[in-house]
């Protein structure tokens, strides 16, 4: 049994935690993963990877000796505490190919608080949307900020194509910037934006970001829908050449 050392993590969120996909063996974008991660416990001021002794070997050492073809795997990081974990991938073909269904969450996100730009132990707010969305059949949720813009999703970043080009929110309202987010933002012609509900009928398509979907097409949010998929397959074929 793994020993855990109840610390501020537990008592209080402060930790933070990465969940990186394995292909065939490989951890997907696992440099990046580890830079963010690197980032959170300098912002939560709990040492840095080198100080806690996390490097690129032990986490790829780690999925070799739990023989993790596919899947995840993922790394929780408190003051007290380094624990890795593996876990099944959800998100499968036939998912992908049926297309998301996703309402907008009443809770709001907080665009003011620091913690919205770091994956913290603090996600009691997405796991308990995740699950409702869930209950009612849908797969993902999107949350608003407090002044009613669109921010991210439980578990994902989310993107909307107009005229071929791409557009997801800024940084400003509030979200997470995924390493999905943050590969896209770095190689395609995507514009950072303000994006408010009313403003979706301007959208020929929109998709969801995560380490462990990758790129994920969106049929239905809210009101909105579509089967348009073009750029979304252009772009999901290319991610999954790399």
């Amino acid at each position: 049994m793994m020993e855990i050392t109840l610390d501020e993590g537990y008592s209080f969120g402060l930790g933070a935690f990465e969940t990186i996909a394995v292909k065939d063996g490989k951890l997907i974008f696992l440099d990046r993963h580890l830079r963010r991660l690197d980032r959170a416990l300098h912002f939560l001021k709990i040492g840095t990877l080198d100080e806690r002794g996390i490097t690129e070997k032990q986490v790829i050492d780690y999925v070799k000796q739990q023989k993790l073809t596919d899947g995840a795997c993922k790394l929780t990081v408190s003051k007290e505490n380094v624990v890795f974990q593996q876990r099944q991938n959800p998100y499968t073909d036939d998912i992908r190919r049926t297309g998301f269904v996703m309402d907008f969450s009443s809770v709001r996100r907080n665009e003011t608080s620091p913690l919205t730009a770091y994956k913290t132990l603090n996600y009691g707010d997405c796991i308990l949307e995740n699950r409702q969305a869930h209950g009612l059949g849908m797969n993902e949720r999107i949350f608003l900020n407090t002044k009613g813009q669109i921010s991210e999703g439980t578990v994902s970043n989310i993107f909307f194509v107009r005229n071929g080009k791409l557009y997801t929110p800024d940084l400003s309202c509030g979200l997470l910037p995924g390493i999905l987010r943050e590969y896209l933002c770095e190689t395609e012609n995507v514009e950072e934006a303000v994006i408010y509900p009313a403003e979706l009928g301007q959208y020929e398509e929109c998709f969801v970001t995560n380490s462990l979907m990758g790129i994920m097409p969106v049929n239905q949010l809210g009101e909105w829908k579509s089967e348009s998929r073009e750029v979304t397959n252009q772009l999901l074929k290319k991610y999954e050449s790399i």
